[in-house]
């Protein structure tokens, strides 16, 4: 997961892809195959940007926002990974952020994030996907901004309606394993969280997932009618400071990620720790 938080939740910079783009967030060794890493870098994700930057705007005009000076323009160590950053805000949006990593050995990864404005108790869209030449690692959610358990008239606001939808990708991108409870409070009941080895049939099921959950937030940000009660603007602002929180704590450490093809060959990759 990335972000970063400071101690202020009324800050939007706190969503900067700034740690990983870093030195100390960004370092990888390879051996694989040349093949592997082609077939898997034909598949990649700057589809799904240009898709959510255009779908985006029929529905709202983005305007780029302060970030998109500061880290429009990164630069990998090793002067052959391709780096891009986008930065928008719009009326209903504080900010959309994509941050996307192609490496030349095969290696991707997709940062992708939506924050509403803190009058809006919107979900938060949130892409995170992380691709070598052997595995998919994907999380694609709405994530809700209050408890969906406690709350169930937040849960029937912005999820009873879409749970078909989470039910048919269930079905075809399955469940990726364990997670805590403390990170399963922060996913909704739709959440996709899979685990699968690169493919061109996968690669099409998560872009129509994508496409589908993105096209549902933008639905839902159509209707949302903005709060005017100060203390529950406040309230939508600490619930985004949580959030952003969580995902800062589950950046503090890496992980370790090491893959092999059927000749031995190891590929070690330091990456972000994606355990929830």
């Amino acid at each position: 997961m990335i972000s970063t938080v400071n101690n202020n939740p009324l800050q939007p910079t706190n969503t900067s892809p700034i740690n990983f783009s870093s030195r100390k967030w960004f370092s990888i060794s390879s051996r694989m195959r040349p093949a592997m890493a082609e077939a898997t870098s034909s598949l990649t994700y700057q589809k799904f940007v240009h898709f959510a930057l255009e779908e985006t705007r029929k529905h709202t005009h983005l305007a780029p926002s302060t970030l998109q000076e500061r880290f429009g323009c990164l630069s990998s160590m090793d002067g052959r990974t391709q780096i891009q950053v986008h930065s928008f805000e719009s009326p209903k949006i504080r900010l959309l952020r994509s941050l996307s990593i192609e490496g030349s050995d095969g290696m991707q990864v997709l940062d992708f994030a939506i924050f509403p404005r803190a009058e809006f108790d919107l979900p938060i869209f949130c892409a995170n996907f992380f691709t070598t030449a052997v595995i998919n690692i994907v999380v694609l959610d709405l994530n809700p901004l209050h408890d969906v358990i406690s709350q169930q008239d937040y849960k029937k606001k912005y999820y009873t309606h879409l749970i078909p939808l989470g039910l048919k990708y269930g079905e075809l991108l399955p469940w990726g394993g364990k997670i805590t409870a403390e990170s399963m409070k922060f996913f909704s009941p739709i959440v996709i969280w899979t685990k699968f080895p690169p493919s061109e049939h996968k690669h099409h099921l998560l872009y129509s997932a994508f496409m589908d959950y993105l096209k549902s937030w933008l639905e839902l940000m159509d209707q949302a009618s903005g709060e005017t009660d100060v203390s529950r603007i406040m309230v939508n602002l600490e619930a985004q400071h949580k959030y952003l929180t969580w995902r800062a704590e589950k950046a503090k450490a890496f992980s370790t990620l090491k893959v092999s093809d059927e000749k031995s060959k190891t590929r070690t990759y330091r990456i972000l720790a994606i355990k929830f």
